[in-house]
């Protein structure tokens, strides 16, 4: 990883990818990996378990702070149970995460991250429009009477 030397004169280079993860992540609500580990890979030449370790640990703050001006917003309905749910079943995934991310080699892990990206980015881009409706909890709007 790089020494504090080697930060020397490429700090505010650092500083800058930070500031287009944090609108990317405020922006569109994605964690900071999906900008911070190809890029520390990329263009820094950062391993891929020191880039994956650094965008985890500038997620929490980054995260917490997003999420709090997400929940101030009175347009915007953060669900503390859902929450709560997703938690409880992370704490457990990133235990068995991290195992498997210790155990296997860098470049499987990037080969992995680059085909998840992939995978979810042509599912959501031909994914249609939300349609409102009992499965995601919003109310049907009532139809309108029939007269025969």
């Amino acid at each position: 990883m790089f020494e504090v030397e080697q930060l020397a004169g490429t700090w505010w280079m650092f500083v800058l990818l930070g500031f287009v993860g944090g609108i990317v992540c405020g922006a569109l609500g994605i964690g900071s990996g999906i900008i911070f580990v190809p890029a520390l890979v990329i263009i820094f030449s950062t391993e891929q378990k020191d880039a994956q370790g650094v965008a985890l640990a500038v997620m929490v703050p980054m995260a917490m702070l997003a999420a709090f001006r997400y929940w101030r917003n009175p347009n915007i309905d953060v669900n503390f149970n859902l929450v709560a749910l997703l938690v409880v079943g992370s704490i457990g995934g990133v235990l068995i995460g991290t195992e498997i991310a210790n155990h296997l080699p860098g470049h499987w892990l990037r080969k992995a991250f680059a085909v998840l990206m992939i995978v979810a980015a042509v599912r959501m881009f031909t994914m249609g429009p939300k349609q409102p409706g009992p499965a995601d909890g919003t109310p049907e709007k009532p139809q309108a009477a029939r007269t025969l």
